[in-house]
């Protein structure tokens, strides 16, 4: 992957977290991943007006791309949320999920379903960019937290114990 590919799915990643984030404040009526997904946008020009583009993402298409990618996960995290949930209460042990921090819970969804739903994305870029994020949004306990439980889930994953989709 090179590296302008690399930048525009961080930045896509971090604006889908972003939007999931702020739906667990929000969600929409019901199972709307419609709306859902139609808030990524919104999210995308809020953080333009507050922080430059990465390097990586210049004005060369790679906007575009980041866009994309933000959108999928969006939807494929909203609309998955209920079995993502239950892969993280099967490996977050003696951690309910109501216990979770919003953060650690948002970006454990955002890199289960890269891990177990996009095949393009090898397990351990998945957790590298989970553990990114938590270091970004999280406290200080955040990135052990997450690197655990993703670490426990690619094991399984590895190990057959755990089918990816």
């Amino acid at each position: 992957m090179n590296t302008q590919k690399k930048g525009g799915r961080r930045s896509g990643r971090r604006r889908a977290f972003e939007v999931l984030y702020g739906l667990c404040f929000a969600p929409p009526e019901g199972d709307d991943t419609a709306r859902a997904v139609a808030l990524a946008p919104e999210a995308r020009q809020e953080q333009d007006q507050d922080t430059p583009p990465e390097p990586a993402d210049g004005d060369d298409g790679h906007a575009q791309g980041r866009e994309e990618f933000a959108r999928a996960l969006v939807a494929g995290v909203w609309s998955r949320r209920q079995d993502l949930d239950e892969t993280i209460n099967r490996f977050s042990q003696h951690w309910k999920l109501a216990r979770i921090a919003r953060v650690e819970l948002t970006i454990l969804r955002v890199a289960l379903y890269e891990m177990l739903y996009l095949d393009d994305i090898p397990l351990k870029v998945a957790i590298n960019e989970a553990v990114e994020l938590a270091k970004r949004y999280g406290d200080d306990n955040s990135k052990n937290f997450v690197n655990g439980i993703l670490d426990a889930v690619a094991r399984a994953v590895e190990h057959g114990e755990l089918r990816v989709r």
